[in-house]
């Protein structure tokens, strides 16, 4: 993201940050779970659509009556509006809430660089996990959508490197093309599909010494982490790159 002055930034990937505002008010923010939570949605919706109060209260609140959920949830706004500027948190008549178009969050860049084919701009916007760590217990509802978040921003990345990585093949790039092979599995390296893409682009470049180090590196995670082997078709790629037949 470029600083534009005034704005406010906020930083999901690879770790949770605001920049634009002082860092005491930032960090007293942050120190706030459900404050936070309430920010990173409404950062992340669809071109920043305004939201309805009843889906976040069962997102942040869902052990509250309606009436001390939305308590709660006049509170958090009241803080946000503190912290970040009065104008951050726009309403919408009295049941729709959205964070002020000028409002900027990495992650939600992220999906619209890869939509508008910015691959290179995506794959630097990827800095690791969507906020990484980040829990809030009794909300099973918001981990389900920040998990859906995860995934989208890890495909979004992974689907980006790989383009970028063939793009760089035929213009006979070909250490920047095996590089992006492998940041593609280092993004998603449960996806055998990007795994198996990966290998093809540094064998065609002619690291098959590379490829079988990611397919190494993949079954030994597999083993350790899910106690299971990679697919038939992957085995397969891996024997060939090894001249098995």
């Amino acid at each position: 993201m470029e600083s534009v002055e005034g704005q406010i930034e906020l930083f999901v990937l690879g770790g949770i940050e605001l920049r634009g505002v002082a860092p005491s008010a930032a960090n007293a923010l942050l120190a706030q779970p459900k404050v936070t939570a309430l920010l990173v949605f409404l950062a992340m919706a669809p071109e920043q659509r305004p939201q309805r109060r009843d889906r976040i209260v069962g997102l942040l609140w869902p052990d509250l009556d309606q009436a001390h959920a939305r308590t709660a949830l006049r509170k958090a706004t009241h803080a946000l509006r503190k912290g970040l500027g009065a104008d951050t948190i726009l309403s919408r008549g009295d049941e729709d809430l959205a964070v002020r178009p000028e409002f900027s969050c990495d992650a939600a860049d992220l999906t619209k660089a890869f939509s508008k084919g910015q691959l290179q701009h995506a794959v630097e916007l990827y800095k690791g996990e969507m906020m990484p760590g980040f829990y809030l217990p009794d909300c099973g509802e918001f981990e389900r959508w920040l998990e859906g978040e995860r995934q989208s921003a890890r495909e979004c990345a992974a689907a980006s490197a790989l383009a970028l990585a063939a793009i760089r093949e035929q213009e006979s790039a070909l250490t920047v093309a095996g590089r992006l092979a492998r940041q593609a599995v280092a993004f998603k390296w449960d996806d055998e599909r990007v795994l198996r893409k990966a290998m093809q682009v540094l064998a065609r470049i002619g690291d098959n010494a590379g490829a079988l180090r990611i397919y190494d590196d993949f079954s030994a995670r597999m083993r350790s982490e899910l106690s299971a082997d990679p697919a038939p078709e992957t085995r397969r790629l891996a024997d060939s790159l090894r001249g098995k037949t």
